[in-house]
């Protein structure tokens, strides 16, 4: 079914296109800065002399901010507007990033990436919010997949070109250097950023402190369209993100025997896969509004039997092919958690957007940091039994798409419902 304009659009076009580029621009950096910590792992244990649980805590607490601050982030967007938030996590970020560069202890690094985590989960939701003002509804799945993207060249680029950066000009040099982007694009943010286009001004909602906070959450969470869209995040984002993350440079040298530059590659395999499914999700999805659930379980399913097939792989070790079929099913991951978003926007009004979204976008970082935690518990256990300690991805994927067979008729019902009573609302308003 072909998604239908909703009314009083926005009606898109080159100036929507630049501003939201801007905002764009914004979490491009922030991801650059979060994945840094991939690229500068081995050096970080270095120079802070910790080992390898403790450099851990670095990621899982930088998730744990990130989760923990979805759904007040989503609220103080729908109280002040992207442009403060996203200016306010600019500042936060990048202070975290100068921080990281020349944090002389590790108790300072932590705090560090923490700032980072902080800002950084001011981003995301924003710059959602920014192109749900700017641009028609029917273009939501495909902007939210372009936001993704961005996000994964932020990543490339700190993998390509951080990782050079640091051996070549030393820790302080390459990660203070990396923080003038953040300056940059607050800059930009501050002379050409707005909220949304003349005449599509927001109703100005009333300061009610808690009350307002209460009454937003419950609305959000009273949709069975926002819980869905949790669910489908939670479901499909956290086995690609904890590869990336954490897990899959260990699994595939010390597990798959295989070098760290080989490994470096198909790591940078997923990445590049995420950039491509991404434009074919967001393309499919603005066509055809009924694909969003067959993709996001097709995804989980596939992702599932690769996994499968892999750990259960007869012998020492699996193929080549076979792990580079892996990577690239896991590329999928990313774009397919970008559905969640196009569930949780159509049962919501403009005004619990933010919220709206805050709540789906806690849902892949809790599944995440519960992965990362388990697997790393599980391979103590088991003295680094990689298929046992990787069987837990199963168990969080069974968990997620119950819930979302549980959800997803009413959820469809009520966004029938909504529909057909926004183009009564049109036919009946006057000339």
């Amino acid at each position: 079914m072909r998604s239908t304009a909703l009314p009083g659009d926005p009606p898109g076009g080159r100036r929507a296109v630049a501003v939201w580029g801007i905002g764009v621009s914004v979490y491009f950096v922030a991801v650059i800065f979060r994945t840094s910590l991939g690229v500068a792992g081995l050096d970080a244990a270095d120079r802070f002399d910790v080992n390898a649980s403790a450099l851990s805590t670095f990621s899982i607490l930088q998730l744990l901010v990130y989760a923990g601050m979805q759904i007040p982030v989503g609220l103080l967007v729908d109280r002040l507007g992207t442009k403060k938030v996203l200016g306010l996590g600019v500042v936060l970020f990048t202070a975290g990033q100068l921080g990281f560069a020349f944090s002389p202890s590790y108790g300072m690094a932590l705090a560090s990436r923490a700032l980072l985590g902080c800002g950084d989960a001011m981003t995301f939701i924003s710059v959602l919010r920014l192109g749900s003002r700017w641009f028609p509804a029917r273009r939501g799945p495909l902007i939210a997949q372009l936001a993704g993207l961005a996000g994964m060249a932020g990543n490339l680029v700190s993998t390509l070109v951080l990782a050079r950066l640091l051996h070549g000009v030393g820790w302080t040099a390459a990660f203070a250097g990396s923080a003038a982007a953040g300056a940059v694009v607050f800059v930009l943010l501050l002379l050409f950023l707005k909220d949304h286009p003349e005449g599509h001004e927001p109703a100005p909602l009333p300061h009610q402190g808690a009350a307002y906070v209460r009454r937003q959450i419950a609305a959000s969470w009273r949709e069975p369209g926002t819980r869905l869209g949790l669910w489908v995040h939670f479901t499909t984002q956290f086995p690609a993100m904890v590869f990336l993350l954490l897990w899959g440079m260990p699994f595939l040298v010390e597990a798959q025997g295989l070098s760290r530059a080989t490994a470096g590659e198909l790591l940078t395999l997923v990445v590049l896969s995420n950039m491509v499914v991404g434009l074919v999700y967001g393309q499919v999805v603005a066509r055809h509004h009924g694909a969003r659930l067959p993709l996001a379980l097709g995804t989980v399913g596939a992702t599932a039997l690769l996994w499968a097939t892999t750990l259960a792989w007869p012998g020492e070790t699996a193929p080549m092919w076979l792990l580079v079929v892996l990577c690239t099913v896991l590329g999928a991951c990313g774009p397919a958690s970008m559905l969640g978003f196009d569930f949780a926007r159509p049962a919501n009004p403009p005004e619990r957007q933010g919220t709206a979204s805050g709540i789906t976008n806690m849902g892949g970082f809790v599944a995440s940091m519960t992965t990362l935690f388990a697997i790393g518990v599980l391979l103590d256990a088991t003295g680094d039994d990689y298929a046992v300690a990787f069987s837990v991805v199963f168990v969080l994927q069974a968990l997620g798409v119950s819930q979302i067979l549980r959800l997803r008729k009413r959820a469809a019902r009520r966004e029938r419902e909504r529909l057909v009573a926004s183009r009564v609302e049109t036919v009946h308003v006057p000339a």
